[in-house]
C-alpha cells in the first residue's frame, strides 16, 4: 500500500510504502534429495510466474538458513531472517514441511533535488517478528481447518493431492491476506466473548441442548451474537479458528450485500404464532428454490483419534430492531433438503426470540452503564487460559481493514512491550513514556495480559502506576 505525505518546506512529497508480501512457499526437502530434483521439494510458490531456476534457488537458500542454524540449537531452527530490505519467515507445522513467507520492509521514497534518483529508507524496525509469526500460523491453521494436515492429503492421494489442494486454498487465501493490517490481536488470535446475565444465559444453553437432541446429526455447536461469542462445545483451539474465519471472512462478506440492499434478510416468514427472520449462511440460500444446493463446506475438527471431518453450518437471525445473531453447527454427513427445512423450522423462530432476549439485556446493560464518555485510556485485555480478548483500541478489526483509534506509532510500542513478554515466563510490567507524552503500560499477570494507553500528559510515574493498578480491579469484575 502507498500512502503519500506532503513535505512542507519544498512541496514535494514523500512516499510511504507499508509492508507487503514479496513471495510465499511451502516446500519439503525429502521430496526431492538428489541433485537435479530440487523442483520436487517445491509444493507451492506464490507469485506463480516466477521463473523455475529463481523458485529452487529460493527455497533452496531458505533450506540452508534452517540447516545451518540447526547447528546451534538443534529443537529450535531459525523462525525469522532479518535483512535491509525484506523479512523472512519461517515455519515448520509438521514433520519436514515448511512454509515460508518473505515481507518487503515499510519504506519511505524521498524525492532529491536537480532530478536525482529518489532516496529510499528501509523501515526494518517497524515490522515485529511476533506479530508476521503469527500469520504464518494462521495461514497454516486456516488451511487445516478446510483441508485436514499436509500429511493426510499425501497419504490420501500422494504428492500430486497435496499440491492441488495447496494451489486450490493459498490462491484464494493469499488474496485476503493484508499485512498493513495486522497488529498485536493477530499474536493473540483471542476470542471475543458476549458478557451475558445468567439466566439469558441457561436460555440459550437449553437452546443448544434442545438442538442438538431433536437434531442428532448435529456434534457440536457454536453461538454469537454481533460477532461474539456465548457458548461453543468445540475444543479451544478449533473454535479460535473457526471464529476468526467466521468474523473476518464469512460474516462481512455476507453483510456487504445486505448493506447494500440485496439479498435483505428483513423479510419474515410466520412458524406458528412466531416470527421466524432466520436463513443459512452457507448450503441453500433460499429453501423454497427447487433448485437449491444443499453443500456445505467441510472442516477438520480436533478428535481423540487425530482429526475429523465435519459440515460446517451457519444459520443467522437478524430483524430490523436488534442486531444479529448467529449459530455455527457442525454436522457428521451429508445433509438433505429434509433436514435443511427441519433445522430452519427448529431454529429459525427459537433463535429469533432469543435474539430478542440478548438485545434486551444488552440495552439494560448500557442504560445501567450510563451515557459513554470517552475515557482518558484505551486499553487491549488477552487471556492466555480461555482466549478471552477485549480491546477498545481497535475499533474495527477483520482481515482487510483495521482501524484503531491511536497512532501507530503507540500500536509498535504495545507490540515491542509484548515481544519482551514473550522472553520471559515470570509475570512483568512496562510502562513507557511516548514522544507524544502518552503512557504506554504493559502488565503480565497469571495467564493475563493488559495494555493500557493512558492519555494523561502531566502524570507522574506513581500516578500512572495508581490508576492501572484501578483499571485492573474494574478488568477483573467486568471480565
Amino acid at each position: 500500500m502507498l500512502m503519500i505525505s506532503p513535505r512542507m518546506a519544498s512541496g514535494m512529497q514523500e512516499k510511504q510504502y507499508t509492508p507487503s508480501l514479496l513471495s510465499f512457499f511451502i516446500y519439503n526437502p525429502t521430496f526431492g534429495p538428489r541433485e537435479g530434483e530440487e523442483e520436487k521439494k517445491i509444493l507451492f510458490y506464490h507469485p506463480s510466474d516466477v521463473e523455475k531456476n529463481e523458485k529452487i534457488r529460493n527455497v533452496g537458500l531458505c533450506e540452508a538458513i534452517v540447516q545451518f542454524t540447526r547447528t546451534f540449537c538443534p529443537t529450535k531452527p531459525a523462525k525469522s531472517l532479518h535483512t535491509q530490505k525484506n523479512r523472512q519467515f519461517f515455519f515448520e507445522p509438521e514433520d519436514n514441511f515448511w512454509i515460508v513467507m518473505v515481507v518487503r520492509n515499510p519504506m519511505i521514497e524521498k524525492p532529491n533535488k536537480d532530478g536525482k534518483p529518489p532516496t529510499v529508507e528501509y523501515q526494518e524496525e517497524e515490522i515485529l517478528d511476533t506479530v508476521y509469526g503469527a500469520v504464518v500460523r494462521q495461514c497454516y491453521s486456516m488451511y487445516k481447518l478446510f483441508n485436514g494436515t499436509f500429511g493426510r492429503a499425501v497419504e490420501a492421494g500422494g504428492v500430486e493431492l497435496l499440491i492441488q489442494k495447496l494451489e486450490k486454498f493459498f490462491y484464494r487465501y493469499l488474496q485476503t491476506l493484508h499485512l498493513q493490517s495486522c497488529d498485536l490481536l493477530d499474536v493473540f488470535g483471542g476470542i471475543s466473548f458476549f458478557p451475558l446475565d445468567k439466566m439469558t444465559y441457561l436460555k440459550i444453553q437449553s437452546f443448544v441442548n434442545r438442538v442438538e437432541e431433536s437434531l442428532s446429526l448435529i456434534k457440536y455447536t457454536a453461538f454469537l451474537y454481533n460477532d461474539q461469542l456465548i457458548w461453543s462445545g468445540l475444543e479451544q483451539d478449533d473454535m479460535r479458528i473457526l471464529y476468526k474465519y467466521l468474523t473476518t471472512s464469512l460474516f462481512p462478506r455476507h453483510s456487504e450485500p445486505e448493506l447494500a440492499g440485496r439479498d435483505s434478510p428483513l423479510r419474515p416468514e410466520v412458524a406458528g404464532n412466531l416470527l421466524h427472520y432466520g436463513r443459512f449462511l452457507t448450503g441453500p440460500t433460499n429453501l423454497k428454490d427447487p433448485e437449491a444446493k444443499f453443500r456445505f463446506p467441510k472442516i477438520f475438527v480436533s478428535a481423540e483419534d487425530g482429526y475429523e471431518e465435519l459440515h460446517l453450518i451457519v444459520y443467522k437471525v437478524e430483524c430490523p430492531i436488534m442486531s444479529v445473531s448467529s449459530v455455527s453447527f457442525l454436522a457428521s454427513v451429508e445433509l438433505t433438503r429434509d433436514f435443511c427445512e427441519q433445522l430452519d423450522s427448529l431454529v429459525g423462530p427459537q433463535l429469533t426470540l432469543l435474539a430478542s432476549d440478548i438485545c434486551e439485556q444488552f440495552t439494560i446493560n448500557r442504560r445501567i452503564s450510563g451515557p459513554e464518555k470517552e475515557p482518558q485510556f484505551k486499553f487491549i485485555y488477552f487471556n492466555h487460559m480461555n482466549l478471552a480478548e477485549k480491546s477498545t483500541i481497535h475499533m474495527r478489526k477483520t482481515a482487510s481493514v483495521c482501524l484503531t483509534s491511536v497512532h501507530p506509532d503507540l500500536m509498535k510500542i504495545l507490540g515491542d512491550i509484548n515481544c519482551d513478554f514473550a522472553r520471559v515466563d515470570e509475570d512483568e510490567e512496562i510502562i513507557v513514556k511516548a514522544m507524544t507524552d502518552y503512557w504506554v503500560v504493559g502488565k503480565k499477570s497469571d495467564q493475563r495480559e493488559l495494555y493500557v494507553i493512558l492519555n494523561q500528559k502531566n502524570a507522574n510515574l506513581i500516578e500512572v502506576n495508581e490508576e492501572v493498578k484501578r483499571l485492573c480491579g474494574i478488568m477483573t469484575g467486568s471480565l
